[in-house]
């Protein structure tokens, strides 16, 4: 089993970043795919960015194409979001997730998640 330990949420003013890191447990974890998802109150759960196992391919939902960056250093077994430009409309927990190679985009894909990081984008 994999476990997932999200970090760097918290509260940033429109226009800042912030970047969360993922760390996650195990041996294999070049093994896996990583994504991430978020889910602000009343909302469904929605992707946002995939990364593969290798890192040489990455996927992102419109609306945080060129805001957004997934990269991963299998070495140290962590994943990023590297988030830019944030928007009041991106807050919202933020989870990590992993599962082998599969539909990137699709929740039920992924067997293993983090606890989740607030992120919130507010004046």
């Amino acid at each position: 089993q994999v476990q997932l330990v999200e970090s760097g949420g918290g509260l940033v003013q429109p226009g800042g970043s912030l970047r969360l890191s993922c760390v996650a447990s195990g041996r294999t974890f070049s093994g896996y795919d990583m994504g991430w998802f978020r889910q602000a109150p009343g909302k469904e759960r929605e992707f946002v960015a995939a990364i593969r196992g290798s890192g040489g391919n990455t996927y992102y939902t419109d609306s945080v194409k060129g805001r957004f960056t997934i990269s991963r250093d299998n070495a140290k077994n962590t994943v990023a979001l590297q988030m830019n430009s944030l928007k009041p409309e991106d807050t919202a927990v933020y989870y990590c997730a992993a599962g082998r190679t599969m539909y990137y985009a699709g929740a039920q894909n992924y067997p293993f998640w983090g606890q989740g990081t607030q992120v919130t984008v507010s004046s």
